[in-house]
């Protein structure tokens, strides 16, 4: 691959991880969220832009590092499953912040958190560093889980 094929193929990467953050970022905290009961360790809001904006640049990465092996039959199920926890993930803000859906939204983010320990180890096996750069991504999905589950029970 000479170096505008991988230029291109990081622009799509990018194009393809920030696309899907901004299908999820339509979907913010509003007046229900400020009045529903949440734990005390739950988050300002204003960290969560800062942390998805990185975790995502990390996603790109990571795909782009997959992506650059150049054989399909290789990459055609991590790269699809890194689109699905894509839409996972986008999904997860319109059930949480726009249907207000606490329980649909669990069970969302359980599957998405498969779906990523799957790509983990499934990028992993291509390119080493593309599954540790979604290390964090996974940690921070386990602990919106938790905190989804603990918003969940306190409003039910």
């Amino acid at each position: 691959m000479d170096s505008i094929q991988l230029i291109i193929g990081a622009v799509v990467w990018l194009a393809i991880t920030f696309g899907a953050a901004f299908l999820g970022a339509r979907y913010l905290p509003d007046e229900w969220y400020k009045h529903i009961r949440k734990p005390t360790w739950n988050p300002p809001n204003k960290i969560f832009a800062p942390v998805w904006s990185v975790l995502y640049l990390l996603m790109a990465i990571a795909a782009w590092l997959v992506w650059k092996h150049n054989d399909l039959t290789e990459t055609i199920l991590p790269l699809t499953l890194f689109i699905v926890q894509l839409l996972l993930n986008a999904a997860w803000t319109w059930l949480f912040f726009r249907r207000h859906r606490l329980d649909t939204a669990l069970l969302d983010i359980v599957v998405l958190w498969l779906v990523i320990l799957t790509v983990i180890i499934l990028f992993w096996g291509l390119e080493p560093l593309a599954g540790i750069l979604l290390v964090p991504y996974l940690a921070w999905v386990s602990f919106a889980t938790f905190l989804n589950y603990t918003i969940w029970r306190l409003n039910r």
